[in-house]
C-alpha cells in the first residue's frame, strides 16, 4: 500500500492540484479518490501477483483522480481521468481523455463523444470508443441513464492480440449501461447499474463471452464535496474470464494438482472515498 500511494500519488493528484488556482473559474472541476478495489465494467483492474499470476484478495487499493473543463455554456467539454492499474505487464497507470458535447432535448439530457484508454507503459491495452448517452430526472421517480459506447479502435483493451499481429480485432465491441440513482434519505443516494458487453466476433472466437455486469450500492454526502460510496460490483461469465493464482505441482504422467484459478469478474464489495474540488 505504501509503495503504491508512493508511486502513484504523483502522477495522479499532482496535476489536479495544480489546476487548483484555475477552479475559481467554475469551469474547471476537479476529484481525487481511493477506493479499495477499482473494477471496469465488472472486471478487477489490478490482476498481477507474484510471478505474473493472479491476485485473488479482494482489497486491491487503487488512487485515481482527474479533472473536467466545461467551455462555459456552450455544451463541449474536455476532460482526463486516471487511475493506478495493475492487469498489462509493464504498465501501472490509466490515463483517459475524453471530449464531447452536452444539450438538452426537451426534458432530456443528452451527451456525445469520444474517449481514448490510454496505458502508457504497455499500448496492447489502448482503446477508443465513441459514446451517446440520454438521461431523464423525475423529483419522484429518480435520475435514469442509458449509454452506449462503440469501440472503433483496432482492439478492445487487448482481448483480441491486434498489436502482437493476432489477425483479429476488437473493433465493433459495443458496450450499453443503465444506471438509476435516487436519494432515498437525506444526505444518501442510492446508485444502481447493469451494463452488457458485446464482444466482437473475434474476440467471442477465442472463449470471451458477452457479458452482463452491475453495480449496486449507496453514497453518503459528508459535504464540502466530499463522499463515500459502498457498492457491490461485478460481472457474470466467470468461466470464460480466467486468470491462474497458483500454477500448482506437475507430476509426470499423473498431470498438474493444487493448481487454482481467478476470475476478474468476481463480485465484490468495495469502498470509494472521493473529493470533488
Amino acid at each position: 500500500m505504501k509503495h503504491l500511494i508512493r508511486t502513484a500519488l504523483p502522477v495522479l493528484v499532482l496535476p489536479t492540484l495544480f489546476a487548483l488556482p484555475l477552479l475559481a473559474n467554475a469551469q474547471l472541476t476537479g476529484n481525487v479518490a481511493l477506493t479499495t478495489n477499482y473494477k471496469f465494467r465488472g472486471q478487477d483492474q489490478d490482476m498481477l501477483g507474484k510471478n505474473d499470476y493472479a491476485k485473488t484478495r479482494g482489497f486491491k487499493p487503487a488512487i485515481q483522480g482527474g479533472f473536467d473543463y466545461a467551455f462555459g455554456d456552450s455544451g463541449f467539454y474536455i476532460g482526463n481521468w486516471n487511475s493506478s492499474v495493475n492487469w498489462l505487464k509493464g504498465n501501472s497507470l490509466e490515463s483517459d481523455l475524453y471530449g464531447g458535447y452536452k444539450f438538452k432535448a426537451g426534458p432530456v439530457d443528452m451527451d456525445v463523444g469520444a474517449l481514448t484508454y490510454i496505458y502508457p507503459g504497455n499500448s496492447s491495452g489502448n482503446t477508443t470508443e465513441l459514446y451517446a448517452s440520454a438521461g431523464y430526472t423525475d423529483a419522484t421517480l429518480g435520475s435514469f441513464t442509458l449509454k452506449y459506447s462503440h469501440t472503433v479502435s483496432k482492439d478492445y483493451f487487448g482481448y483480441a492480440g491486434a498489436k502482437t499481429g493476432s489477425g483479429r480485432t476488437g473493433r465493433n465491441t459495443g458496450y450499453l449501461n443503465l444506471a438509476y440513482s435516487k436519494e432515498i434519505v437525506p444526505k444518501v443516494t442510492l446508485k444502481a447499474a447493469v451494463g452488457y458487453t458485446n464482444m466482437s466476433s473475434d474476440i467471442r472466437s477465442l472463449g470471451y463471452k458477452s457479458y452482463v455486469d452491475y453495480n449496486v450500492g449507496a453514497t453518503y454526502d459528508f459535504g464540502s464535496g466530499l463522499t463515500l460510496t459502498g457498492s457491490v460490483q461485478g460481472a457474470n461469465k466467470k468461466s470464460s474470464y480466467v486468470s491462474v493464482a497458483n500454477p500448482g505441482i506437475e507430476l509426470p504422467d499423473f498431470g498438474t494438482f493444487g493448481q487454482t484459478t481467478y476470475s476478474p469478474n468476481k463480485a465484490r464489495f468495495i469502498l470509494t472515498l472521493t473529493k470533488t474540488l
